[in-house]
């Protein structure tokens, strides 16, 4: 606003009235705004961030239906927008929404075995998880999501082909959608029907995998086909709460062979040759602590 420049009365046509809009009013039942920005730096995706991440503040997330139900976690796909609908300013991306289930629901019915080696800070966290009361599957949840998220992290990072991890907010886990721009996602490698030559490549792709996790110590400790995605004839790894150190947990060595087994037998009885103990052999000797 300016003044008169003789009077000093503000001038009216620079006069205005101003209204703050609530953008939550204008919200449907299946929208939000971006939550973006309100986790701290951290919870934030590692940098380069990927130039399809939508990270403008005005943006709107929409979902748009369930990927996966689980006992542990529900996945939703969301789509992420900014600018204008319907003009060439608009940006979106489309996110995989994976939440974690808390007290009313099951608690997590594995994580006594995957969760050897890992510290809990607070003595009051350590003993309501052993008890199980409603404040210890609370924290189960969030300790379960933030595992996951340092577990993405550290394989992007690492160059394992996982989703890119954009961001954590509580139980809440965004990260990217593996599939079509259409929504349609990626089959899970157990859903594939492939040709000899593309099935070698994918174990070729599953090995690598293996090895990569045991460049980092870790073994994935539930590897399977339901486990690995297949997109555009490129494997995607996915589901890694239970990430196991393979030295600092006592179960690490038997749940990498497992993984090891799991994965070998599944490609073998589709004629594959596939040999669980020579990917186990060269996994521990490429153990950096082995």
């Amino acid at each position: 606003m300016h003044p008169h420049p003789r009077t000093g009365d503000i001038d009216p046509f620079f006069v205005f009235d101003y209204r703050p809009l609530d953008a939550a009013e204008h919200l449907t039942a299946d929208q939000r705004p971006t939550t973006y920005w309100d986790v701290v730096a951290g919870n934030r995706g590692p940098a380069p961030v990927p130039t399809w991440v939508v990270q403008d503040a005005g943006a709107l997330d929409t979902e748009l239906g369930v990927l996966k139900t689980g006992k542990e976690a529900d996945v939703f796909l969301l789509e992420r927008a900014a600018g204008i609908p319907g003009h060439n300013t608009e940006a979106t991306c489309l996110l995989a929404a994976k939440r974690f289930r808390d007290t009313h629901h099951r608690t997590f019915h594995r994580s006594t075995v995957y969760a050897e080696g890992r510290g809990v800070r607070r003595s009051r966290d350590q003993r309501a998880l052993a008890k199980g009361t409603a404040y210890g599957r609370r924290v189960a949840a969030g300790r379960w999501a933030y595992a996951e998220w340092e577990a993405l992290r550290t394989t992007w990072a690492h160059g394992v082909p996982v989703p890119y991890p954009v961001s954590l907010d509580g139980t809440e886990l965004l990260m990217e959608f593996i599939g079509d721009p259409d929504g349609l996602a990626a089959p899970r490698l157990a859903q594939v029907q492939a040709d000899p030559p593309l099935m070698a490549h994918l174990w070729e792709q599953t090995r690598r995998v293996v090895l990569q996790l045991a460049e980092l110590g870790w073994a994935h400790g539930d590897l399977s086909a339901y486990n690995l995605l297949v997109h555009q004839e490129t494997l995607v790894v996915i589901d890694l709460p239970q990430v196991v150190d393979v030295v600092a947990n006592p179960q690490g060595p038997a749940l990498l062979h497992r993984d090891c087994s799991t994965v070998a037998r599944w490609f073998g009885q589709r004629g594959v040759e596939a040999d669980a103990e020579e990917l186990f052999a060269e996994a521990t000797r490429g153990h950096p602590r082995g």
